[in-house]
């Protein structure tokens, strides 16, 4: 193993075609996963900002806020149900095109505005004052704390009380503020869908025993009748789009997970039949052939470790440099060290296929040419 690492730091240049292709392989699976980080973290983050552990929608909403309606005398069943376990608030949710108050009026953005009772991650234990609304870190980047936007077709002001700090909050594109709030915006934008003043979309459940959601589900769903309770990782997972987005995201990081493996397995391959003569001195001499195996899967591991290393570097230049909200893209730690470790894999398994060519050399015959 050491002649093998003394000639990775000999002759680096016998491996730089290797390593280069690794490193575009490697900046592909993490900016990948970068996007599926993003795209995720996007559809997903309000719920994950949630403080609960559970959601409550109405039995024929099809597990989606959007069709959910939840009014006073259904809410105060749930609240029975969960009784002394927790506490229970309102959440609701609608997008509208935003402008800014004095601003260019075909200038408009998406902006999803959030009702809540409970304070979900990074924003302060108080609500907010009727009509105002902390923002989420994204948005700083088109809005300043104090303008005014107009809400939806009848332009329902709010104000930006403030923004939430990017580590605090895993949510974007939304405003946050009041239920109350939320209620009087959608009642002016779409008076269809208009709702009394205890009525929600949905009910967060806070309990104190993380244990116990999914008793507390079954009791909540027991009681009503006419209600559909998830815990909140099956919330984030009915959200239209977001397993077809992991499956889609999913088969294409394996396809090119396969590349590194064959670009690990040809190169190698291709490198043992030009050390044929070598291996053979090396074994006349009394070198094991488990020596010389190991000798060239720490050369793939060297030379994939130092190309994805390189790609983390780059996939955390391309994470500071691209403007947020311009596009989903978010850089997990984790996400990261996962892909490290799958081209160390894809690494070890790829060299292993030069071991059938290890084992069969022969010696007498290499070193004579026969």
């Amino acid at each position: 193993m050491r002649l093998a690492l003394r000639e990775l730091r000999r002759q680096p240049g016998r491996f730089a075609i290797a390593t280069f292709t690794l490193t575009l392989i490697a900046v592909l699976l993490m900016f990948l996963g970068g996007l599926l980080d993003g795209l995720i973290q996007s559809a997903t983050g309000a719920y994950r900002a949630q403080p609960g552990q559970l959601i409550v929608y109405s039995a024929d909403a099809n597990d989606s806020l959007a069709g959910s309606r939840i009014d006073g005398p259904l809410r105060e069943e749930v609240e029975s149900a969960v009784g002394a376990a927790g506490a229970v608030g309102g959440i609701g949710e609608v997008t509208l095109g935003a402008r800014v108050e004095g601003g260019d009026e075909r200038a408009i953005e998406a902006v999803s505005l959030r009702g809540y009772e409970i304070a979900p991650a990074g924003l302060p234990a108080d609500l907010p004052a009727a009509g105002e609304v902390w923002a989420d870190p994204d948005l700083a980047e088109t809005y300043e704390v104090g303008q005014v936007l107009l809400l939806g077709p009848a332009r329902s002001e709010v104000t930006i009380a403030g923004f939430l700090e990017e580590s605090a909050t895993p949510s974007l594109g939304g405003v946050w503020g009041s239920l109350d709030t939320w209620r009087t915006v959608v009642a002016e934008a779409r008076p269809g869908a208009a709702m009394g003043e205890d009525t929600a979309q949905g009910l967060v459940v806070v309990l104190d025993d993380d244990g116990a959601a999914a008793d507390v589900a079954a009791a909540i769903d027991g009681a009503t009748g006419a209600t559909r309770t998830l815990t909140l990782d099956d919330a984030v997972n009915a959200i239209p789009g977001v397993s077809a987005q992991q499956s889609t995201f999913g088969q294409i990081i394996g396809v090119t997970l396969a590349i590194a493996l064959v670009v690990v397995a040809l190169f190698f391959a291709l490198l043992t039949v030009e050390r044929l003569s070598l291996y053979a001195v090396l074994k006349a001499i009394g070198a094991k052939s488990r020596t010389i195996f190991s000798g060239v899967v720490a050369q793939a591991l060297v030379v994939t470790l130092i190309a994805a290393l390189v790609g983390v570097a780059l996939t955390l230049a391309a994470g500071a440099f691209i403007p947020p909200g311009s596009l989903p893209f978010a850089v997990e730690p984790a996400r990261l060290l996962t892909s490290v470790g799958l081209m160390a894999f894809a690494a070890m398994v790829g060299s292993a296929f030069s071991l059938r060519r290890v084992l069969r050399i022969d010696p007498a015959e290499a070193i004579g040419g026969n």
